[in-house]
C-alpha cells in the first residue's frame, strides 16, 4: 500500500535540486520511506495542490509532509486536508490537531495550563503607533513580530525604537527579543508518538538571529539534561491530542530555564541529519497507528 506524503509543488521539481528546501526535503523523504518499505508501505511524494489525480482506493494513508508553502493559501490547504479526511483516509497528524496549530495563538493555550512561553501581544494588522507602545508592555528595546499563521521567518522583522514599521500587514504576534537566540540558539526536540527521538540546537549565523537555514543557519546534535527533556516532553502531554510527529522548539530564557517558542504539528523539518533512528521510530509508530486505525 501507499502512504501520500504532501509537500510543496516546488519541492517536487527537479530542476530545485540546489535550493536549500528542495535538499531537505529530498533527505525527510529517502529518510522517512526507507523503513516504511520494509512494512510493506511505499511513501509517495505528492503536491499537496494536485490530490484530485491521487489513486485514493490504494492509499493507507496521508501524511502531512514538507508543505512549507501553506500559510500563503491557507484556506486552500484546509479544504484539501478536509477533502483527505472525509474519504476516511487516515491523516496525519488529523485536521483537527492541524487547524489548532496553524494558528499561533494556541500558545495562549499551552500557556494557560502552565507551559512557560515567550511573553506576547497579539495583534491585528498593528501601525507605527501600536507597535510603539509594545516596547513598554513588554518592557524591551528590541521586538520581534511575527505572522500569526506563518512559517520559516516569513515576513518576521526585528526592530528598535528607530525601525518601527509603519504597518504590519497581517494579524501579528510581538515578542521581545531573546539575546539567547543569538548566544546560544534555539533548541528542537523531535518526538515520534510521544517518544523522544532526538534533538539538536539550531544556531545563527554571525550577526543575525534567524536559526533557518535558508538565513545561514545551521545544526548540531544536542544531548539535553533530564530535566530540559522533561521540560520539552510535557509540553506534548498538554496538546488536545498525541501527534504522530512533533517538534518542540524551545530557548533559554534569562533564568536558565527553558521556554517554549513552538509546537510544530503541521508539515516541521524534522532534522533527519541529527537521528541514527528517525525513520525506524516513524515507520514503527505509523504502521502501528494504521493496525490500529487510531490517527
Amino acid at each position: 500500500m501507499k502512504i501520500v506524503y504532501l509537500s510543496a509543488p516546488d519541492l517536487l521539481n527537479a530542476q530545485e535540486t540546489d535550493n536549500i528546501g528542495s535538499r531537505e526535503h529530498g533527505y525527510q523523504v529517502a529518510t522517512l520511506g526507507e523503513p516504511l518499505r520494509g512494512k510493506s508501505l511505499q511513501l509517495v511524494p505528492h503536491a499537496w495542490t494536485d490530490t484530485g489525480t491521487i489513486d485514493w482506493a490504494n492509499i493507507a494513508g496521508v501524511v502531512i509532509g514538507t508543505c512549507w508553502d501553506y500559510y500563503d493559501c491557507y484556506e486552500d490547504f484546509v479544504a484539501t486536508l478536509s477533502e483527505i479526511e472525509a474519504k476516511n483516509i487516515p491523516l496525519f497528524n488529523p485536521l483537527s490537531l492541524v487547524i489548532w496549530n496553524s494558528q499561533k495563538t494556541y500558545l495562549r493555550d499551552l500557556e494557560a495550563k502552565g507551559v512557560r512561553t515567550i511573553p506576547t501581544l497579539w495583534l491585528t494588522n498593528p501601525d507605527n503607533q501600536r507597535l510603539e507602545r509594545a516596547f513598554q508592555e513588554l518592557e524591551a528595546d528590541r521586538l520581534v513580530i511575527k505572522r500569526q499563521i506563518g512559517a520559516g521567518a516569513a515576513n518576521q522583522i526585528l526592530f528598535d525604537r528607530t525601525s518601527i514599521p509603519q504597518r504590519y500587514p497581517f494579524a501579528a504576534m510581538v515578542q521581545p527579543f531573546m539575546p539567547s537566540i543569538q548566544t546560544e540558539g534555539e533548541f528542537s526536540f523531535i518526538f515520534i508518538d510521544g517518544q523522544f527521538c532526538h534533538a539538536l540546537l539550531k544556531i545563527a549565523k554571525s550577526g543575525d538571529y534567524r536559526i533557518q537555514g535558508h538565513f545561514g543557519g545551521r545544526e548540531v546534535r544536542y544531548q539535553p539534561s533530564d530535566q530540559e527533556l522533561a521540560t520539552a516532553h510535557s509540553v506534548l502531554e498538554t496538546l488536545p491530542e498525541m501527534p504522530l510527529y512533533a517538534r518542540v522548539d524551545m530557548l533559554r530564557g534569562d533564568d536558565g530555564e527553558l521556554l517554549l517558542m513552538e509546537v510544530e504539528l503541521i508539515e516541521p523539518y524534522l532534522y533527519p541529519e541529527q537521528s541514527d533512528r528517525l525513520g525506524d521510530m516513524f515507520a514503527d509508530a505509523l504502521s502501528a497507528k494504521l493496525q490500529t486505525g487510531r490517527p
